[in-house]
């Protein structure tokens, strides 16, 4: 019972945006996930990209916010590998990333 008071009373407990924020932030990792079943050419170069610098600058505002907020970490090093495996699918599709075996030169 003790832990879990503590818990409800931290810097980073239930009571704090530090809670709430990573949990709001989890959506987006839901749906980027629910997004790797859609076929490539479904997919927006520009938001994935701008998805990929938004966690990567959440990632840096988690850790240097104080306290340390590593569930809000958590969250974004997630999303930012969804984001970058959704980046490579799109570039693959556009022709950007040539597939292994694939030596045709490009025109």
């Amino acid at each position: 019972m003790k832990f879990l008071k503590t818990f409800l009373n931290s810097p980073v407990g239930p009571k704090t945006t530090h809670f709430w924020g990573p949990i709001a932030n989890w959506g987006f990792v839901i749906a980027a996930l629910a997004d790797t079943r859609k076929p490539p050419d479904m997919l927006s170069g520009n938001m994935t990209a701008v998805m990929c610098l938004y966690s990567a600058s959440g990632m840096r505002f988690a850790w240097m916010v104080q306290p340390r907020n590593h569930l809000l970490l958590a969250c974004h090093a997630t999303n930012e590998t969804v984001q970058l495996f959704q980046f490579s699918r799109w570039a693959k599709h556009e022709g950007y990333l040539q597939q292994k075996g694939d030596n045709t030169p490009s025109t």
